[in-house]
């Protein structure tokens, strides 16, 4: 489909000018004025190139610009003003975020070159964020899988976390899920140095000696660390780091609103989790809806509630039967007891060939095998991928 450019003016006879120099070698849409501007950027963005008029009634050409600016990040910038001083152009520039500054009246063939450039533009951004945006996700996914392998029960856990903070996160309609989703995904890659007998101990409730509880304590710092060696994921790397943090911590004030809402989330499903492996679903939600837990929101407990209930059919089945997608209810275990998959870890592609291997195997896989079944099951679905990315320019 051909690139969109949106023209916005207040006087018509200066867009139609537009249409008859333009229609023949771009794609344009007019809107004349502000508000107008406005309502076609949400009810059709994102256009690539936006070019408007600085002087305007009621929403001034900044205005929208800006608006753009923080909506369509990747969408190009360009402002036309009869105002050729100093002030205005800063202000454009630093407020706008605009890529070109060009002074009326403006001479069609000038305006034809600016859009091209634009254009070019905007294919440049689309490139780089794409290219960002796969290679995050490719990162992630590689980080998910070694975890998997090295330690099903901390994958499994993670696992469990991520689902139920993708769904709290929906619920309260969280600005920055993508990131919090990440967090929770890799909210357990720091125990990949954390044997998985002290794991086991941990969840069970049993006590640790004082080096294992150094061990496990330790295990948040050392996820962040990892995770923040991967550009563009600093936010979430502190998400990590802090994920067992009571109360308000140095990131909250410097991060934002957003970042302490997504922490408060990741935290309290974390708290969920381990309190769950320790006293059961159902007895875990009653503990922190009705008794005094350290610094619990309500309204995400509500939102956890909803999302532990949300839950579908417990089968049976072999691993011939497995599909991605399905929970594992109870561990997944060779022959010989070791753990495959840990309980509440979702089948992947990954952890899929590597139960089937080992069920063709001599050391084989204790069946049957109990699971959930979430959604559709025929195949890797919405349950099963990864987080998407979300990138600013």
């Amino acid at each position: 489909m051909e690139p969109r450019i949106l023209l916005v003016d207040d006087e018509r006879n200066v867009l139609e000018g537009y249409r008859r120099h333009l229609r023949k070698r771009f794609d344009i849409t007019l809107a004349e004025g502000g508000p107008p501007a406005m309502e076609l950027l949400q009810c059709k963005g994102p256009f690539a190139v936006v070019v408007c008029d600085m002087q305007m009634p009621t929403v001034s050409g900044l205005q929208v610009l800006a608006s753009v600016a923080d909506s369509h990040p990747h969408t190009v910038r360009i402002m036309l003003t009869g105002n050729a001083d100093q002030r205005t152009a800063v202000d454009a520039v630093n407020e706008g975020r605009i890529f070109r500054f060009l002074n009326k009246p403006c001479p069609p063939d000038t305006l034809a070159q600016t859009l091209e450039a634009g254009l070019r533009q905007y294919e440049l951004r689309r490139a780089e964020h794409d290219l960002l945006s796969k290679t995050l996700s490719g990162s992630v996914s590689l980080m998910t899988e070694v975890l998997s392998l090295a330690n099903p029960l901390a994958f499994g856990r993670a696992a469990q976390v991520r689902t139920l903070t993708k769904q709290v996160c929906a619920d309260l309609a969280i600005t920055n899920a993508w990131e919090v989703e990440i967090a929770a995904m890799l909210s357990h890659i720091g125990c990949i140095a954390v044997p998985p007998e002290v794991l086991e101990k941990y969840f069970a409730g049993s006590p640790l000696a004082p080096e294992e509880q150094v061990m496990l304590d330790a295990h948040p710092r050392n996820g962040g660390e990892l995770v923040r060696k991967i550009p563009r994921l600093e936010r979430v790397a502190d998400l990590i780091s802090r994920q067992a943090t009571f109360g308000v911590c140095d990131e909250d004030s410097q991060r934002g609103a957003a970042f302490a809402a997504g922490r408060r989330v990741l935290r309290t499903v974390l708290q969920y989790d381990q309190l769950a492996s320790r006293v059961g679903v159902h007895e875990a939600i009653a503990t922190m809806q009705h008794e005094e837990l350290d610094d619990i929101d309500t309204r995400i407990v509500q939102a956890l509630a909803s999302a532990v209930c949300d839950r579908h059919e417990i089968t049976t089945c072999t691993v011939a039967d497995l599909k991605t997608g399905m929970i594992a209810e109870s561990h997944i275990v060779a022959s010989d007891g070791s753990i495959l998959i840990a309980k509440g870890q979702e089948i992947n592609e990954v952890t899929l060939r590597r139960l089937r291997a080992f069920a063709d195997s001599a050391k084989g896989v204790r069946e049957p095998i109990q699971v959930r079944c979430v959604g559709n099951v025929q195949g890797k679905d919405k349950a099963t991928q990864q987080p998407s990315v979300a990138l600013t320019a």
